[in-house]
């Protein structure tokens, strides 16, 4: 058989078949599937708990799958909470008719984008629905993570004159998406940024002891995120547009197509805000790792404990305006 069929989702032989060929084959730890529950022991009694579910449209892009996206979004999530990723669960919808061999890849790049980022597909569950009830698959996770107590973040020292660090070029997800799904005749290499940060995170926290916060800037991209914080804690920040980071193909697509780069979907991407005395450090240790090469300050923190937030923009021709969190729908189904 070479399709999912209804009866793949009946609980029965062929359901059977599906987890222990496909799954298990994958992602291992047997010895689970032999309760309804996965059984942990956690160590430290400081957790982190994520949920998210992953709808991308197409399920192939440049540079990853749906698959990838979920393992690598789980453990970013973590990750920027300053918390040591520890295991992760998936549930699977499936539309009836969707091809086994592209399940098969889904999965395997799963299996191999969480032993690369050391984290464990514990538990899981799978429901294959009537065709046109869902476009294909959709995957929801949850991600468990372990928070050291000499590693946790701390907002409350944020401070005038802090910096912000972006870890690379911002964009390229959401590019890759519009490209791929070849609906205004975009043509374009630029491919996904997908990848998991847990490990370089990890570095930059055992390192430096200034880093007062981080955030992935996914949906709704930079500008969204930076703004959400600023809501949040009460502080402005003002960042420079001629130290964005940003692809000059993703510049030039943005610029065809009408949008704004600081917008677009990140999937790879921390944004950091660190005491400004070990800025350098910080842009030292990402700059050379792979995943923060092209890290870069891109503003500060210019007052705190203010009663509303904002975030600024220095314009490349020396004015200066606020943005804010994005509006509307800019892109559906991005992740």
């Amino acid at each position: 058989m070479q399709r999912i069929s209804l009866a793949h989702g009946e609980g029965g032989e062929l359901t059977h078949k599906l987890i222990q060929d496909i799954f298990i084959r994958a992602f291992g730890h047997s010895e689970q599937t032999q309760f309804d529950s996965a059984i942990l022991t956690i160590s430290s009694q400081t957790i982190a708990v994520t949920t998210d579910s992953y709808v991308v449209k197409p399920l192939f892009f440049p540079g990853g799958n749906i698959g990838k996206l979920a393992i690598n979004g789980t453990v970013n999530d973590l990750a920027v909470s300053g918390a040591i990723p520890h295991a992760i669960t998936a549930g699977f919808m499936i539309e009836e008719g969707f091809p086994i061999k592209s399940l098969k890849e889904i999965v395997h790049t799963m299996a191999g984008e969480a032993e690369k980022a050391g984290v464990n597909i514990i538990a899981g569950d799978t429901k294959v629905v009537e065709k046109g009830s869902v476009d294909g698959l959709f995957i929801n996770t949850t991600g468990i993570g372990v928070i050291q107590k000499q590693h946790r973040l701390k907002p409350e020292m944020i401070q005038e004159g802090d910096s912000v660090i972006v870890s690379g070029t911002i964009g390229d997800h959401g590019v890759a998406i519009l490209s791929a799904r070849n609906e205004l005749g975009l043509l374009t290499d630029v491919k996904s940024d997908c990848a998991s940060l847990n490990h370089l995170i990890q570095e930059l926290l055992t390192k430096i002891n200034g880093i007062r916060i981080m955030r992935d800037p996914t949906r709704g991209g930079l500008a969204t995120t930076l703004v959400e914080l600023c809501e949040d804690f009460h502080f402005t920040v003002e960042i420079d547009e001629y130290s964005l980071p940003i692809r000059k193909d993703v510049q030039g697509a943005c610029d065809i197509l009408g949008y704004d780069p600081l917008y677009l979907a990140n999937e790879g991407k921390v944004v950091i805000i660190v005491d400004s005395n070990e800025k350098q450090k910080a842009l030292e240790i990402l700059q050379n790792h792979e995943l923060g090469k092209d890290a870069s300050e891109i503003g500060q923190i210019t007052s705190c404990h203010v009663q509303t937030g904002k975030l600024l923009l220095k314009t490349s021709v020396g004015t200066t305006r606020r943005l804010n969190r994005l509006s509307g729908q800019l892109l559906p189904r991005i992740c």
